[in-house]
């Protein structure tokens, strides 16, 4: 499955979530860390949600991007 992830970055680290998942987050120094960390993370909440039962949901999020004005 592929699943959305926002990688957002910060003043000297990046941070990533997966809005299908909630809750399933990683931090890292780089981009290649956190990129790293979160598919770590993906694959380990998958497998806690499966030892709970709990239904594995289809990616759902989509990436849209809006352009809006902005004045200088």
């Amino acid at each position: 499955m592929k699943y959305l992830v926002i990688i957002e970055k910060g003043t000297d680290s990046f941070c990533a979530y997966v809005p299908d998942l909630p809750g399933c987050t990683s931090a890292g120094n780089s981009f290649a860390d956190t990129l790293a960390g979160i598919r770590e993370a993906i694959e380990g909440h998958l497998e806690v949600m499966r030892e709970y039962g709990d239904p594995i949901p289809e990616p759902s999020s989509e990436p849209v991007f809006v352009d809006v004005p902005v004045a200088v």
